[in-house]
């Protein structure tokens, strides 16, 4: 029961305004000790996923647990997590206290300056002269292929509570709710939205890491989620490391990289990496980044969104923003607002 009330905690922050937190908390004694009778007699059922479709550009599909559910959620991944954690690769950066897409650029740029050398004409850097290359991948559709079987089997090394077990593969039948009545359950694919398909995924790709790491010996590799960099300054080592991953995965992870994204680039021309397109001695942000931004605006211009919200969207946007060469853009963006004040 305590676990479930600091769960609690953790899943209203930031939401105290919302109807359906103001619903739950009602009754939320009540709420707390129903939820704590069913999944410690095994009766827990999950509530219907609610699915939406975000634009903001890039189209993506959206599921939304209901708020006791996520309540549920945080309490498996405040006890789970540490177990976890403590065996994830250094690098591995997403979704990890102290790590994120800052941190990851960081990396990045320890790995680049490591394995390329600039050179300068006339005192003047010269960005052909940059060597080396970098394997940029991406796994194609990574969350809706995510196999149930494997990932419980690589849970199980670590977990051994059949209770906490079947509390899993409960909430990773949450999709099955998706589908329409009379289609085969298919036992892969998580909701892109949950805390726990976003630690599910660390765990999954965490063999990839090992396999990498220990098994190639690359020593400069970075993973976000579901991208990943390797830098190098032989692009044949590359193209060897590249086949020999998309085998692993394969076969061992039943996924597969994505042929359009997955590529190997010279480091002279910039790599475009969690956000930003990186160069040697400087990074811009994605256009997609600045587009996403633009978007809010428009919304912001017609009422959608408050003057607060907006506030807060900038601020944030702006201290993303400031870690790349965007001095310009980011006062533009910021005259683009106050017109409309």
């Amino acid at each position: 029961m305590k676990n479930l009330i600091l769960a609690w905690k953790k899943a209203r922050k930031g939401k105290t305004k919302r109807d359906y937190l103001v619903e739950f908390e009602k009754n939320l004694r009540i709420n707390l000790r129903a939820l704590h009778y069913e999944l410690k007699y095994q009766i827990y059922n999950p509530k219907p996923l609610k699915t939406f479709i975000l634009r903001d550009p890039k189209t993506r599909k959206i599921s939304k647990s209901d708020f006791r559910d996520r309540v549920v959620h945080h309490a498996l991944i405040r006890v789970i997590e540490p177990i976890f954690d403590k065996s994830f690769i250094y690098d591995s950066c997403a979704n990890r206290k102290g790590k994120g897409n800052l941190f990851a650029i960081k990396r990045f740029y320890k790995f680049f300056r490591k394995v390329s050398r600039n050179g300068k004409i006339n005192g003047w850097f010269d960005n052909n002269q940059v060597k080396g290359y970098c394997l940029k991948a991406d796994i194609k559709h990574y969350f809706e292929e995510v196999d149930h079987e494997i990932l419980i089997k690589i849970i199980k090394r670590k977990v051994t509570d059949e209770k906490v077990i079947w509390l899993i593969g409960r909430i990773l039948r949450e999709r099955e709710r998706e589908r329409d009545a009379g289609l085969p359950i298919k036992n892969f694919g998580m909701p892109l939205g949950n805390l726990t398909s976003q630690f599910f995924a660390n765990v999954y790709l965490d063999e990839l890491d090992k396999f990498v790491k220990y098994i190639l010996k690359v020593k400069c590799y970075i993973r976000y989620v579901d991208d990943f960099v390797i830098l190098h300054p032989s692009k044949k080592q590359l193209m060897i490391w590249k086949k020999e991953i998309e085998e692993f995965l394969r076969k061992e992870l039943k996924i597969e990289l994505h042929k359009d994204k997955s590529k190997i680039i010279p480091l002279s021309k910039g790599t475009d990496f969690v956000g930003f397109r990186n160069f040697y001695y400087f990074g811009l942000l994605r256009e997609r980044n600045s587009e996403k931004m633009r978007n809010k605006i428009r919304k912001f211009s017609q009422g959608k969104i408050s003057h607060d919200k907006m506030a807060e969207i900038f601020q944030g946007w702006n201290a993303y923003a400031k870690h790349s060469n965007s001095f310009c853009l980011r006062k533009d963006i910021f005259l683009e607002i106050i017109q409309y004040l």
